[in-house]
């Protein structure tokens, strides 16, 4: 890069909804939010390309970008809000909106390579941070904390494209909830109005789903409220020996491994495209590492699942948990995969069919520690059902999309591919070297099983 910067900012803007349209408004959380309360931030990162010049950027694309938001915010009010967080478990935490809150807004200049950052290959971690927004700076008072919820930053590569990073508080929704907002504000940002979000789209449902005194007090506990007076949210910074690639797996080959598994588990009640990726996954990094426990997580879309029924248009967090656990040896030898899709694909089962419903008392997981803390916990952030490949402002779908906050843990993402919405698109960051012996056993195995 020679001495010239990385990043020239532009300009920082902060947009609120148009005066006088919300007004003073609180959303109280529950026990789907509290348990996200401690959580890393999400970050994900919006490629679009197209030839734009800085010109073009500041007079047409920066303008529209931050007009169509401020309406958006008018019917999404809570990604303009703070979290409000109380030292003691006897007052809830809540989201609170006051006329004037706004969204943090950055424009910059980026002179790295475009087209490397959107590639599938392995890119340095380093690269994606200097596009990912930081969350405000955390007020603290004797009476309550209170947190910055969301933060937008949009990216200028000269004569390429531009990208568009955004970062909220887990607390403030799930993958469903931010799905919702975007396609409000792409539809707001090709149109110039909400008339057509209006007539077309689905307002969210801002009303709190049932009570329930005893999740609530489990899981509030769980958050440990008291300490938020030190609270900071966590930030990715380099530099980082990670790096980040993507895999693709079509169709034809999930077919082929959800045939393996049914062949050899013909009782699992549960062998989806989703199921046996999660599967094959958690086996190739089983392969990296050969040593311990090995637990693997997702989350469940619970708005069709509770009874009575959420609304699909349910604001917020609404997802319950389903976690599987093994021995290392069980998942990387002949028969590591079926291993892994069987051993998900029951705890899906259980999970699913619990006489005591799918929303679980923290203390409940106590028994997948049984064995001790886990060598590696694996997770997925986002899920193939929801198509963020049609996020589209105006200038077509994104080229490349990256969930640039599984760098805090072992998580992957998962997507339905842009081309292809059935072949699904996993991201994975790794140490350099893992990352290596990863790509090779991704590969090789494919090989052996298809």
């Amino acid at each position: 890069m020679g001495s010239s910067p990385i990043l020239t900012v532009l300009e920082q803007s902060h947009v609120s909804p148009p005066a006088a349209t919300v007004g003073d408004r609180l959303l109280p959380l529950t026990y789907f939010d509290f348990f996200w309360l401690t959580q890393p931030p999400i970050h994900y990162l919006f490629f679009y390309e197209m030839p734009t010049t800085q010109t073009q950027f500041i007079e047409t694309i920066k303008p529209n970008l931050k007009h169509s938001l401020s309406i958006t915010l008018q019917h999404f009010f809570p990604f303009s809000g703070n979290l409000i967080v109380f030292p003691t478990s006897t007052k809830t935490p809540e989201i609170r909106y006051a006329e004037g809150d706004s969204v943090t807004v950055t424009f910059a200049e980026c002179n790295l390579d475009f087209n490397e950052l959107t590639g599938n290959h392995p890119r340095d971690c380093d690269m994606f941070y200097h596009l990912t927004p930081l969350l405000g700076k955390v007020d603290k008072t004797s009476d309550f904390t209170k947190i910055p919820l969301f933060s937008v930053q949009v990216t200028l590569f000269p004569n390429s494209g531009i990208s568009i990073g955004m970062t909220n508080h887990h607390c403030l929704g799930d993958a469903s909830t931010r799905f919702c907002f975007l396609k409000a504000w792409t539809s707001i940002a090709r149109f110039g109005s909400d008339e057509s979000f209006l007539a077309n789209g689905t307002l969210p449902l801002y009303d709190r789903v049932a009570a329930n005194p005893k999740l609530e007090e489990s899981y509030l506990k769980f958050a440990k409220v008291e300490t938020f007076k030190d609270y900071e949210p966590p930030k990715l910074c380099g530099p980082t020996d990670n790096v980040r690639a993507t895999f693709i797996l079509p169709r034809t080959v999930l077919n082929r491994l959800k045939s393996l598994v049914s062949t050899q588990q013909p009782t699992l009640a549960y062998v989806s495209s989703f199921t046996v990726a999660c599967a094959y996954m958690w086996s190739c990094m089983g392969k990296t590492r050969e040593d311990g426990w090995q637990m693997f997580g997702f989350t469940i879309d619970c708005r069709g699942r509770m009874n009575p029924a959420v609304p699909a248009a349910y604001f917020g967090n609404c997802v319950g948990w389903c976690m599987a656990m093994e021995e290392a040896k069980l998942l990387t030898g002949k028969e590591g995969f079926v291993n892994a899709a069987k051993l998900i694909g029951e705890s899906l089962h259980e999970t699913l069919t619990d006489k005591d419903g799918i929303i679980k008392d923290i203390s409940s997981f106590e028994h997948l520690f049984s064995n001790g803390i886990p060598t590696t916990m694996m997770g997925v952030a986002g899920t193939p059902k929801l198509k963020f490949y049609d996020m589209d402002f105006g200038w077509g779908k994104p080229k490349k999309i990256e969930t640039v906050s599984i760098d805090y843990s072992d998580s992957i993402s998962m997507n339905a591919s842009k081309e292809k919405s059935e072949d699904l698109e996993i991201g994975v960051s790794l140490p350099t070297t893992q990352m290596q012996s990863f790509v090779s056993i991704f590969e090789d195995g494919l090989e052996k099983y298809i």
